[in-house]
């Protein structure tokens, strides 16, 4: 197999597990994010900040960005169909998200190695303006998202 149809290959790998875990995950879906791009230890998703997604600053609560990039995590490191959990992370919150924005969490694989892997999360919004930073460590376990593949 040459290298671009392993390439294919990995992106329709990555794609496919992104659909079938989207489908199961009823957290992701009911803050309304979307999947934007996939790939290979990649994800790109959106969410848009709803009135009750608010802190009493009337800024976007924090949890929400945390969970935006959180997500976006889970997808770029279960891309390979491999069960991945995170076995810690961290969040450093850079500016105010508010009503309205729409925030992108654009997650890339930064090591793989054996059972483990590390993971960047930038949060932005639709200006470009970095809200947060988010680095996931993740911990392979037993089983595949896609049953029937691999």
């Amino acid at each position: 197999m040459d290298d671009l149809q392993q390439a294919r290959d990995a992106q329709a790998l990555a794609e496919a597990t992104a659909k079938a875990m989207f489908e199961r995950d009823q957290a992701t879906q009911s803050l309304g994010m979307q999947i934007v791009k996939m790939g290979p230890g990649y994800a790109q998703l959106t969410m848009t900040v709803r009135p009750d997604m608010l802190n009493g600053h009337q800024t976007c609560h924090g949890g929400f960005i945390f969970a935006l990039a959180d997500s976006a995590f889970a997808f770029s490191c279960n891309s390979y169909n491999r069960n991945t959990v995170a076995s810690g992370c961290s969040i450093d919150y850079l500016a105010p998200g508010y009503a309205g924005d729409v925030l992108t969490a654009e997650a890339s694989e930064q090591s793989r190695a054996g059972r483990t892997g590390v993971y960047d999360i930038t949060v932005s919004n639709q200006a470009g303006i970095r809200i947060a930073l988010f680095r996931g460590k993740s911990y392979q376990i037993s089983g595949e998202v896609l049953k029937d593949t691999v």
